[in-house]
């Protein structure tokens, strides 16, 4: 994988614009919205490169990170780079789950305390989203749960945010959310406005290597999960469509690859980069049901982002076929080469097993697997529809669920058996 082909990338999205509309019918090419970082720096050593953006964007940096990121050096190893060019810091290692709003203030008080003008998130989404929180907060005031639902605009700009992933799954780096738990009624807030987005992403494939399997596969999933729904969005259109079907082209043949051999840096880069191209896809065209019923799972059992929407992507994917028929045919395609022979219909149904039978291989467990206790689930299961429902993700599905309805795949998903019965190209 060269560093050029993401530039190959960007062009192919301009050409796609000229040359292929959607074909649905409510479609018709209505104006759309394409936000990025500034600067996004891509491959291998690119992570040498951050003090020199840096030094472009303040004297001394907060590095927002976890003591997983600390106990491998690589915290010291960002510390130094900014030394060598000129920037100060100091360094946050209070995050360790997925982000809660404590994590905002604390991170925020040091940023305060040490009179840093710089922000660096180092590690997953959890850190990325921790940042981008402090970022806005830290020039616009108030508590980080004002800013969802858009109840508090950001009117003055964040404070330079310099986001730099260990995993390759949240595409965080790209994109202009965050979601972060309130403490108070466990509910996890997406909040999502311009000023969220980073202000350079720098994706170095090397730096994911120390993810461990486990994290490999749900990050992986979670990645694909956000090319999937970017792609079967109500407010898709074709930027986002090029970049989502091209993260797919990396991530399917590459995710079992990364996942059984850690080592493999042809599968790491791949996943890297679909990564990032899945992160400014669905920055851009939205999430849908998935991400919208894995929140609360998240926030009330405290189930990792990514391994949540695995646990569910499958069964909303059938729950949703009927209204996105010719688009999972064309994932259905991604996955096997023999799907260009069969009908839309069994193209679509293709897609879904092809996804089951990639979380079968990734050992991805079901919500009762994952050790959740059924009663507590079943109780819960009217206050996740509503959150998830409340948190407007469902919205963009093809096919829209009333309560009910995700009640009933709540319950679904609880015991789903994950048995596709294709193998996924490579």
């Amino acid at each position: 994988m060269k560093q050029a082909q993401f530039c190959e990338t960007l062009l192919a999205c301009f050409l796609h614009l000229k040359r292929q509309h959607h074909k649905r019918s409510e479609n018709k090419m209505r104006q759309a919205v394409f936000r990025t970082p500034q600067t996004i720096l891509y491959g291998k050593q690119a992570f040498e490169k951050i003090g020199e953006e840096a030094a472009r964007r303040g004297k001394k940096a907060l590095i927002v990170t976890d003591k997983i990121m600390a106990g491998l050096g690589n915290a010291d190893a960002c510390q130094r780079i900014l030394q060598e060019a000129g920037v100060k810091s100091a360094v946050y290692t209070g995050v360790h789950s997925e982000p809660v709003d404590h994590y905002v203030s604390e991170a925020l008080a040091l940023f305060q305390q040490e009179s840093c003008d710089l922000l660096v998130s180092l590690g997953g989404g959890s850190c990325i989203d921790t940042a981008k929180a402090v970022a806005v907060v830290a020039t616009n005031g108030g508590y980080i749960g004002d800013y969802m639902g858009g109840r508090k605009i950001a009117e003055k700009p964040p404070v330079p945010h310099i986001a730099v992933p260990t995993t390759a799954g949240t595409g965080s780096e790209a994109t202009d959310a965050t979601i972060i738990t309130n403490t108070a009624n466990d509910v996890k807030m997406m909040i999502k406005q311009p000023a969220f987005m980073p202000a350079v992403a720098i994706v170095d494939p090397v730096l994911s290597k120390s993810s461990p399997k486990s994290v490999t596969a749900a990050t992986g999933v979670d990645a694909l999960s956000h090319a999937i729904e970017a792609y079967i969005s109500r407010r898709a259109h074709p930027l986002t469509d090029t970049l989502a079907l091209s993260a797919m082209r990396l991530i399917i043949p590459n995710l079992k690859s990364a996942y059984e051999d850690g080592e493999n840096m042809e599968a790491r880069d791949a996943m890297s980069l679909g990564s990032l191209q899945a992160g400014m896809a669905f920055s851009n065209a939205s999430v849908c049901l998935v991400h919208g019923m894995s929140r609360p799972i998240g926030a009330l059992f405290h189930v990792p982002h990514g391994v949540s929407n695995a646990m569910l992507l499958p069964a909303v994917l059938e729950f949703s076929k009927s209204a996105c028929l010719e688009r999972l045919a064309d994932i259905g395609k991604i996955f096997s080469p023999e799907a260009k022979d069969l009908s839309g219909k069994e193209a679509a149904d293709l897609a879904v097993r092809a996804v089951k039978q990639l979380c079968l291989d990734l050992n991805i467990p079901n919500l009762r697997g994952w050790g959740i206790p059924q009663q507590p689930f079943e109780s819960a299961i009217n206050k996740m529809a509503s959150d998830a429902l409340a948190s407007g993700s469902p919205q963009n599905n093809p096919r829209v669920p009333s309560q009910k309805e995700i009640e009933d795949l709540y319950l679904v998903c609880y015991d789903y058996q994950f048995s596709g019965e294709v193998q996924a190209r490579g």
